[in-house]
């Protein structure tokens, strides 16, 4: 474990820090058979092997959850496209999803044959360049592909996985990486290894077209999102002659629209090679066992030598090189400066500069520019990959600011950072906060298997990353103002990111696709295989709130106490029970403390003394509770506390500040309504609710304008009167933290009484409407919302149930039929949302993203499965494996358990609700869902939420929905 800190005096913890100066040594070991490295006081205590074809194998046993979070990685993505073909990484990442010749097919020889006839169309498509020529091939790719796929089980990966328990099975690719992972129960390990070897034996392109067209769609998806813009364009901006600017990850529209099948093939052989790929796991096991396991799975692979990217070295920046781009988004500016790659000895630096640039708390641009409100918000980061880094920079301006003004503040940052300008003591500060992440990080065994996984594809030493925070220790001020100085001068890109009509009008158009057969209700003999394989599951583990919880008082308020026992870390809560619904103005107060400082301290101060101390706190209001959040390392519990009492004692108003907040909120509405997430969940509350709602409840501008310090002030020095419970998550004993509390934090004899809750009533739907948004974008938005009924416990089996099987993940009846075998979205989902109080209602929301061209389709798609819902029996088997195998493995720990408790009050529960929900899921037969799904969903009225441009959906084609009504920001927003 890592040395606890010792943080009385700024110099003790870099002095303790430099004595380990040899403690992380790689050193090697055997078990089973197996030879294995590992680094000395490494708390993942990380295994690194390497099998005799290359194969890279970590593994991190912990065994706090009976699960293991799994990672198989390719040291290969955008960077390594063929430049003919680019994006090909990223779609080559979706087919691996696809199956085998042994899953995935119902008759592999008669697949084959039609896939074999694809493959020759789509080298014929790729090579032609008459549109009407390739019209006619595409026709015949779409006729060919119908017949394959009689012979092809959709998604049957995602069955193997559901069935064995898996969560959050998914893929990415990025600039050099392509990781597939599941989190599996660690049961289910061996029937795993099984599928995963099986998986990158033969991988079968099968299903082609219709998933190219998702990626078209994931393409257009990212033509109206005006952030991956700046990022693109920063990027190519800053790389003349590598890949990480010459093209992306996603690929060209060129390249999309003209795949190639036989470069796929040729990609994959070439980059997925055992000596190329790393399998990464951490979790519940022994890996003494599962290395001879994974040995075996993978052994049929060979190795074969990979060819080093190689490139140009860049030119330097002489000046600097202005970018401008146009989007509906509100406006931004995006700085970045080119960097040595992680292999550098300036790698080191680079992170901590964007340490002290902005932490959160004590940087440059968090205490000058943030705190001071000189902006509505800044950032900075470094972006560090194999062969070149970024220092990244971005800022939001405030009101009445121009982006050349944003741009100007954060570059004198860079000139504070460049002089020296910042507290001697700041990099100490840093370092604290760095160990306490790193606490943090090998706390879970998903976030051990993360961190592992990144540094392998990033071919960075795991020496250096375990020494890290000792390395860090080591860097003095004038190093920082050394490294400043040598990149960061006349050498960057700006992207002014202005708001204004999409000037990118591209998109690609959709083909003429033909429904494909799924065979949801068939199973390869591949997939009975693996089911049949034995597996132990773990006994669920249920919450008993009288045991697991420790309950005191603390004068008038109730204690909720659970014990740290893995570290020094503590989280502490004070919930009030005021929030937004009894009184708008109290998240206003919440967010002005942030600004303010004492009759000692300035908020500058008060950010930098928690920061040195490794603690923070945070006020947040929500719609029935305000919050205070103060957390750190516990040596440190006694002066996070006292220094937070000793603020909200003695805050003082400041009306300069309040000016700047004003302007900071009148800018985020600005921003808020050129958003169009913002914009689509207000459509939803409409739906839910009504004109008047939870989403548009908040102050006019005129009432905005109007409000004054003293309001706030009031506000933050009456919140400790309200009725208050005490949460708290940390080492020390039940009996000596009320002991500690009790010292400083004084809870009133009389609670005020809580002003009355404005209530918002959810409304029946009682017929089809449309409530619809313009805004400039190629994709149209569109989400299904229906009220039901107030909270039913007995209904939680049911809902579970049905979630899974209709609209969960990709196995799902909405994503199969959608998706995969009509290619009409990229994302998909239909969910029966459960209340989160026993007076609230139940509602449907079923969402669609797709292209505009698509919108009739689409709609009419999720139209069917919400009238008629198909009967798939084996689909419905997993669903319960699912909902079985999520409760045998889940563990709710730390003060998660309290957060359960007390949500489950809200719902009128006075036990785990697991509980209950596992006895009862094996009884769940189709005849309930039709029933469900006959008495919620079928042929009932909806209202639809929409948003998308109207020069691209047509509003009759909206009016055969229902009632169209436009709504404007103004209705939206409420100001």
């Amino acid at each position: 474990m890592l040395k606890k800190l010792t943080l009385t005096l700024a110099t003790a913890l870099v002095s303790a820090v430099g004595v380990a100066q040899n403690q992380f040594e790689w050193k090697q070991a055997s078990g089973n058979g197996y030879t294995y490295k590992f680094v000395s006081n490494d708390p993942t205590k990380a295994r690194f092997y390497t099998l005799k074809n290359g194969l890279t194998v970590i593994l991190s046993p912990t065994k706090k959850d009976p699960r293991i979070q799994a990672y198989i990685a390719v040291k290969a993505g955008s960077k390594t496209d063929p430049s003919t073909n680019t994006g090909l990484a990223h779609y080559l990442e979706h087919m691996l999803f696809k199956g085998t010749d042994k899953y995935g097919s119902l008759d592999w020889a008669k697949e084959k044959v039609e896939l074999d006839k694809i493959d020759a169309l789509y080298e014929k498509y790729n090579q032609s360049k008459d549109s009407t020529e390739r019209k006619n091939i595409y026709k015949e790719i779409d006729k060919v592909s119908g017949e394959a796929s009689k012979y092809a089980i959709a998604n049957e990966y995602d069955k193997l996985m559901t069935a064995m328990g898996a969560q959050g099975t998914n893929a990415f690719t990025s600039f050099e990486q392509t990781v597939y992972t599941d989190d599996v129960p660690s049961s289910s390990l061996d029937k795993y290894l099984a599928v995963q070897a099986e998986r990158f034996r033969n991988p079968v392109l099968r299903i082609f077209h219709t998933e190219l067209e998702a990626v078209y769609e994931e393409k257009n998806r990212t033509l109206d999102n005006d952030g991956r813009k700046v990022f693109e364009n920063l990027f190519a901006s800053l790389f003349k002659n590598h890949n990480y600017g010459l093209q992306t990850t996603i690929g060209t529209v060129e390249h999309l629209k003209n795949p190639s099948l036989v470069e796929i093939r040729k990609y994959f052989h070439k980059y997925y090679v055992p000596n190329n790929m790393g399998v990464i796991l951490s979790g519940d096991f022994n890996p003494d066992e599962v290395i001879a396991k994974i040995d075996k799975a993978f052994a049929y692979m060979q190795a074969k030598p990979i060819d080093k990217y190689t490139f140009k070295p860049e030119a330097p920046i002489t000046a600097p090189i202005i970018q401008e781009i146009t989007g509906p988004d509100a406006e931004n500016i995006t700085i970045g400066y080119r960097l040595p790659g992680n292999k550098d000895k300036d790698a080191l630096l680079a992170d901590l500069v964007g340490q002290v640039l902005t932490n959160g708390k004590a940087g440059l641009l968090d205490l000058n520019l943030v705190k001071k409100q000189r902006l509505l918000r800044a950032s900075a980061f470094t972006y560090t990959l194999i062969d070149h880094g970024i220092l990244y920079l971005s800022a939001a301006p405030t009101n009445g600011q121009t982006l050349e003004e944003a741009k100007s503040l954060v570059l004198a940052e860079i000139e504070n950072l460049k002089k020296g300008n910042f507290d001697d003591n700041l990099i100490t500060s840093i370092i604290n906060n760095i160990k306490k992440s790193k606490i943090y990080e090998t706390e879970k065994y998903a976030d051990r298997a993360s961190t592992l996984m990144d540094a392998f594809t990033s071919e960075l030493d795991w020496k250096d990353q375990v020494a890290y925070v000792n390395d860090l220790s080591k860097i003095k001020k004038e190093d920082i103002v050394a490294f400043a100085n040598k990149y960061l001068g006349e050498n960057y890109v700006a992207i002014l990111k202005r708001k204004g009509e999409n000037q990118n009008k591209v998109k690609i158009e959709k083909p003429q696709i033909t429904p494909v057969e799924t065979n949801a209700d068939k199973q390869s003999d591949f997939l009975k295989q693996i089911n049949a394989m034995p597996s132990n599951a773990s006994a669920p583990v249920f919450l008993d709130y009288d045991k697991d919880i420790q309950k005191s008082k603390l004068g008038n308020a109730e204690v909720l106490y659970v014990a740290n026992k893995d570290n020094d870390i503590f989280r502490l809560k004070y919930r009030y029970k005021i929030g937004s619904l009894n009184d708008l103005k109290q998240s206003l107060a919440s967010q002005y403390i942030q600004f303010l400082g004492t009759d000692k301290m300035t908020a500058e101060e008060i950010s930098k003394a928690f920061y040195k101390i490794a603690c923070s706190f945070t006020i947040t209001t929500g719609e029935e509770f305000t919050t205070v959040n103060i957390e750190g390392l516990q040596e440190n519990f006694e002066n996070a506390i006292k220094l937070y009492e000793e603020v909200i004692s003695n805050v003082k108003a400041d009306d300069v500040a309040l000016k700047a907040l004003k302007a900071r909120i009148a800018k985020s509405r600005k921003d808020n309504k050129a958003n169009k997430g913002a914009i689509l969940q207000g459509l939803t509350s409409i739906a839910m609710y009504g004109p008047k709602n939870k989403f548009n409840n908040s102050l006019s501008n005129a009432e905005l304008e109007a409000l004054t310090a003293q309001e706030l002030m009031d506000r933050i020095k009456n919140l400790n009167n309200y009725e208050q419970t005490v949460v708290y998550y940390g080492p020390t004993p039940l009996k000596t933290l009320v002991s500690q509390l009790q010292a400083f934090h004084k809870v009133p004899t009389t609670f005020t009484a809580t002003p009355a809750a404005k209530e918002f009533k959810q409304i029946a739907q009682t017929s089809n409407q449309v409530l619809f948004t313009d805004y400039d974008m190629v994709q149209a938005e569109t989400r299904w919302i229906r009220n039901t009924e107030t909270f039913d416990p007995n209904k939680n089996t049911i809902v579970n149930v049905f979630n899974n099987y209709f609209g969960g993940g990709m196995g799902s009846l909405v994503f199969q039929t959608i998706r995969e075998s009509k290619a009409l979205a990229y994302s998909t989902f239909g969910f029966y949302v459960a209340p989160q109080k026993k007076e609230d209602q139940y509602y449907m929301m079923s969402y669609v993203g797709s292209q505009a061209d698509k919108f009739n389709e689409a709609t009419v798609a999720m139209n069917e499965l919400l009238t008629k819902l198909p009967e798939v029996p084996a689909n419905l088997d997993l669903a319960k494996i699912q909902v079985k195998k999520d409760i045998q493995t889940e563990r709710i720990t730390q003060d998660n358990i309290i957060f359960n408790y007390l949500n489950a009050k809200q719902l009128g529960l006075k036990e785990d609700a697991r509980k209950k929900l596992y006895a009862s899921v094996d009884g769940i037969a189709m005849t309930d869902l039709k029933d469900f799904h006959k008495n919620y969903f079928s042929e009932k009225p909806y209202t639809y939420a929409i948003v998308a441009s109207e020069k691209k959906v047509a509003m009759d084609d909206m009016k055969k929905l229902g009632e169209v009504k436009k709504i404007t920001l103004e209705e939206i927003f409420g100001y």
